[in-house]
């Protein structure tokens, strides 16, 4: 426990405590209305948001790998919450929680942190829009003031209830959303340190209760009074039916949780030139949110704007993130009472902006300018999150960003077939392209460059092959320039060795990377090549392939004679390099 502070707190003064207690109260002050506009957006009562942010925010900050990161419910996580409470209800909500929580903390252990940075950026931008659209389009209703609406899982079916019922709009609540929004544009203009949420909520419920208290739905009203009492410990009921059951929705909160943590982390290092611990961040996440169900909390995260917001402020350190949290629990404490007369339609506007806000628009219009692979996962992504799952989305959006991208690098792959040429008198000797007028019957000799995997392994194959129909003797495949091979590839280079020395041929192998060598020792296609047929220069391949050739056979090189070739050999290796896009007469 020790060695986890290690670093984080050293020279810290009486002077950095104060800049981390004025951050951690200024976000504080923001998180407050996020924490029950999120919480009630996700299905559940607005105190279950507020004991997420005291209690998540403090560990996430504690334990987590970023000195500023502030963690807390987020409005990425509400269309998953939501469908968790409907189908499953709140008490497996807290155990699908807990479940997240034990599986980030393995993915912390087993060193995964990295693996998230691997997710395609159009992936990550198409689910995150999606989500947006959900929070956008799930707040129409409290917007409106309509009532007898029944909320759905379903996107569509949401827009179907607005519709049914849209003739119960409410001018009254239309007027207070309005007054709220127009408060929370205004605000960073003329009072640019007063959070804009809070200010458009008090001044939208004061005048609500002051003028419209009897025409306007409030949180009391609609979730009962806000409890001031501290959140309570109670362990789940949990039996394994129930976490066979949950796993899977477990799952989607773990990697969305990564995801969100570690995309905040990497703002924060952005905006303060420091880098956070990936693993440990995802330990500090995972402790959270296995603590956090036991108080009633709801999954948290990190969160980007709250983190930007903490940076802006002054933070130094991560005490501000517990500041931050234990001035939230004062506030439940002191003021949840008052809290009960915020009306709904002054949540909706606070909850559209953050919808706007994570839309990531700019980004989703330039990947979509770019008319690429990326902007087809992206649409896809962005259309089956909003229309399907986030799960159906990641897992759809993700498969098809590696057929694209298996499919780019088998386009990278270049097979050359080369042999020495002297038929240009004027010019340095260079090997030339094999053609039909001009070939070497004994030796074949092939350039293969880009690498030897699942995307390409069939296409190195059936080239080869064509050649060794012809029954050269030797035949030699320089690999300087493949930089890996996957089993795929392997299994297709055995097949040609195989084929090759049945009928009798010698295959050598020259310039293949240390990398690559080392990866075909560790089967047993090393020792079929055999290692004397590894060469390091090309030269040293073709004087081996030369020597055990019949001269007397070699009619097709009628230009030039056998000690002619066996001299022209070591400056194949030099010359190739030079010629390589020149030399290519089949590129996949």
């Amino acid at each position: 426990m020790r060695g986890l502070f290690t670093g984080r707190f050293q020279g810290y003064s009486l002077k950095h405590f104060q800049k981390d207690l004025l951050a951690g109260v200024i976000v504080g002050v923001i998180a407050i209305p996020l924490a029950m506009a999120f919480a009630i957006a996700s299905g559940v009562k607005p105190e279950y948001g507020i004991y997420t942010t005291c209690i998540a925010g403090a560990l996430i900050s504690l334990f987590g790998g970023s000195k500023y990161q502030i963690g807390g419910p987020t409005g990425a996580f509400i269309p998953i919450l939501f469908g968790i409470m409907i189908t499953y209800g709140y008490e497996n909500l807290l155990v699908a929680g807990l479940l997240a929580g034990i599986m980030l903390c393995l993915m912390g252990m087993f060193r995964l942190g990295s693996l998230i940075a691997f997710i395609p950026r159009p992936v990550i931008v198409g689910f995150t829009s999606g989500i947006a659209v959900i929070i956008f389009a799930g707040q129409i209703a409290s917007f409106l003031g309509l009532t007898g609406v029944t909320k759905h899982e379903g996107f569509i079916d949401n827009l179907k209830e607005i519709a049914i019922h849209i003739d119960t709009i409410n001018l009254y609540s239309i007027a207070i959303a309005l007054i709220c929004f127009v408060i929370m544009i205004v605000t960073p203009k003329f009072l640019p340190k007063v959070p804009g949420s809070l200010l458009g909520l008090i001044i939208s419920s004061a005048i609500a209760s002051l003028f419209f208290s009897e025409h306007v739905p409030t949180i009391g009203t609609a979730f009962g009074t806000i409890s001031s009492t501290p959140p309570h410990f109670h362990l789940p009921a949990m039996t394994w039916e129930k976490i066979k059951q949950l796993l899977a929705p477990a799952f989607v909160i773990a990697i969305l949780g990564a995801i969100e943590s570690l995309l905040s982390a990497v703002v924060a290092d952005g905006m303060t030139n420091s880098k956070h611990n990936s693993n440990r961040e995802l330990i500090g996440q995972g402790i959270a949110n296995i603590i956090t169900p036991l108080f009633g909390g709801i999954p948290a995260t990190g969160a980007i704007a709250r983190t930007a917001t903490n940076i802006k402020s002054g933070a130094v350190s991560p005490i501000s993130g517990v500041v931050h949290g234990v001035f939230v629990f004062v506030t439940l404490l002191l003021l949840a009472p008052y809290a009960s007369a915020i009306p709904l339609a002054s949540m909706a506007p606070v909850l559209m902006l953050v919808a706007w806000n994570m839309s990531e628009r700019k980004h989703f219009a330039h990947i979509l300018t770019l008319k690429t692979g990326d902007s087809l996962v992206l649409l896809v992504t962005f259309l089956l999150t909003v229309f399907t799952s986030l799960t159906t989305a990641v897992e759809v959006g993700l498969v098809l960003a590696v057929i694209l991208f298996a499919k780019r690098m088998s386009e990278m792959l270049v097979i050359a077939k080369v042999l020495p040429d002297h038929s240009q008198k004027h010019e340095k000797v260079l090997p030339h392209v094999v053609n039909k007028a001009h070939d070497c019957p004994q030796i074949s000799m092939f350039t293969i460059e880009g690498p030897l995997f699942f995307g390409a392994a069939q296409t190195f194959e059936q080239s080869i092959m064509a050649t060794i129909h012809s029954r050269p003797k030797v035949l030699i495949l320089r690999l300087g320039k493949v930089p890996f091979m996957d089993t795929t590839g392997e299994s297709y280079f055995k097949s040609i060795v195989q084929h090759f020395t049945k009928q009798g041929g010698v295959l050598l192998v020259s310039g293949a990377a240390p990398e690559l060598k080392e990866t075909v020792k560790k089967t047993d296609l090393y020792d079929e090549i055999g290692e004397e047929h590894f060469f390091d220069h090309t030269g040293d391949a073709l004087n081996y392939a030369l020597a055990h050739i019949e001269t007397t056979q070699c009619t097709g090189c009628k230009h030039f004679a056998f000690h002619e070739c066996a001299q022209l050999s070591h400056q194949v290796e030099e010359k190739q390099g030079a010629k390589t896009n020149e030399t290519s007469d089949k590129r996949i």
